[in-house]
């Protein structure tokens, strides 16, 4: 009797044990959107993430495994531990898959240290920093869109290169800014020139007057901006105010979006050189993605927006091809595989978790130039995400030792 119970005990454990996987089939795919809905962030990203998010499973067919794929939203409030909070959630109660966006470098990290304690996928489309596939690398983050590397290299390389060689700082004050500071300070004096002063901001601040006083006050022939979104559109309109451009500075945007752009008019825009991973009017398919995108939210994507529709759309892919939702499985097919839509079409995913794509450097074209509504860039160059990202090799990624 003792043998029979303990055959049927260990035939039971063995049934579990193997249906392990298909029990987690049968739970819907679940993706969450941790998004910066209503502060400086929410037009580059917000809920145009959200609905790139929904036109990427709209595109695969809106079902994995014979269930429709689920997505839920929260905004972290531009808190690193409101992040945590919500993703430890996701991952640990609500059944939360992948999560992706992460609106500032801040809470981008926080949720990376939740990723890592659940062993589950996050793709990061909105921050920045440098240091979310460098020092701080994760097995288990992708960084999709840009980072403050490439856009310094890209920017940065190229005004120092036009006489732009003394520099100075208006920062937003945490991580993201910093990173921008530090990456296209190194540029600057890679190149021959000198970063003479910053001065820290708190994030969505209104007011910049002693910040521009400050640069004014340097003489720097570049005020480099080191902020984003409403910080970085709001810093360009009182710049204007202060005289600063028209007594001989100049200012250069290292984070910039064409949603910016479209705030500012082109009156106040023009002639800004900036870099971006993905604009509207490059090519046909991203013409396609772009008048899609547009029918539904009433202006083009930025590149975080279409960025977010491609990871979106590889994890997708990644999932059916692995034929599970394990984490393992499916980032080693989201490595494998090359990125080709509408947001690149040469991209690749690194080791420590980059998606190496090209970058483009535009010039902001003038009132007169412009034919439509959202025809902002002049293509200066397409730079090659080899050249763009930081080499693997010196990003101080701990999984590369």
């Amino acid at each position: 009797m003792r043998s029979t119970v303990t055959i049927l005990s260990a035939a039971a454990l063995l049934a579990a044990v193997l249906a392990g996987p298909a029990l987690a089939q049968q739970t819907p795919l679940k993706i969450g959107v941790l998004t910066d809905f209503q502060s400086v962030y929410s037009d580059i990203g917000g809920a145009g993430n959200v609905e790139a998010t929904k036109m990427a499973i709209e595109e695969f067919g809106g079902s994995m495994f014979g269930k429709p794929i689920e997505v839920v939203t929260a905004d972290p409030m531009s808190k690193a531990d409101v992040a945590a909070t919500i993703t430890r959630k996701w991952y640990e109660a609500e059944g939360v898959d992948m999560i992706i966006d992460m609106p500032t470098s801040a809470t981008a990290l926080a949720g990376m240290e939740m990723s890592k304690q659940f062993e589950k996928i996050m793709i990061v489309t909105d921050a920045a920093s440098s240091d979310i596939t460098g020092k701080s690398c994760s097995p288990y983050t992708l960084h999709w869109t840009y980072d403050t590397y490439a856009n310094a290299h890209t920017v940065g390389s190229a005004i120092v290169k036009n006489g732009g060689d003394t520099w100075f700082f208006i920062t937003a004050d945490y991580l993201f800014g910093h990173s921008i500071e530090r990456d296209t300070g190194d540029v600057v004096r890679a190149a021959g020139g000198k970063v003479v002063g910053s001065a820290r901001h708190p994030l969505n601040t209104p007011d910049f007057s002693s910040f521009l006083l400050q640069a004014q006050a340097s003489k720097a022939k570049i005020i480099g901006m080191a902020n984003g979104g409403g910080d970085t559109i709001n810093t360009i309109k009182q710049a204007a105010e202060f005289g600063i451009v028209a007594g001989g500075q100049n200012l250069a945007g290292v984070v910039m979006f064409i949603s910016d752009i479209h705030s500012l008019g082109l009156n106040l825009a023009q002639g800004l050189i900036i870099t971006e991973a993905y604009y509207w009017d490059l090519n046909d398919r991203t013409r396609a993605f772009g008048k899609r995108f547009f029918e539904r939210m009433k202006r083009m994507p930025t590149m975080n927006q279409a960025a977010t529709y491609s990871a979106t759309l590889h994890y997708l892919n990644a999932v059916k091809a692995a034929g599970t939702k394990e984490t393992k499985p499916v980032l080693a097919k989201m490595r494998e595989t090359p990125v080709r839509d509408a947001f690149t079409d040469n991209g690749f995913v690194r080791e420590d978790g980059r998606m190496v794509h090209s970058m483009f450097l535009f010039e902001v074209k003038k009132p007169e130039e412009s034919k439509a509504p959202w025809d902002y860039y002049k293509v200066l160059a397409e730079v090659p995400g080899e050249q763009a990202f930081r080499p693997l090799k010196d990003g101080g990624c701990p999984l590369l030792k």
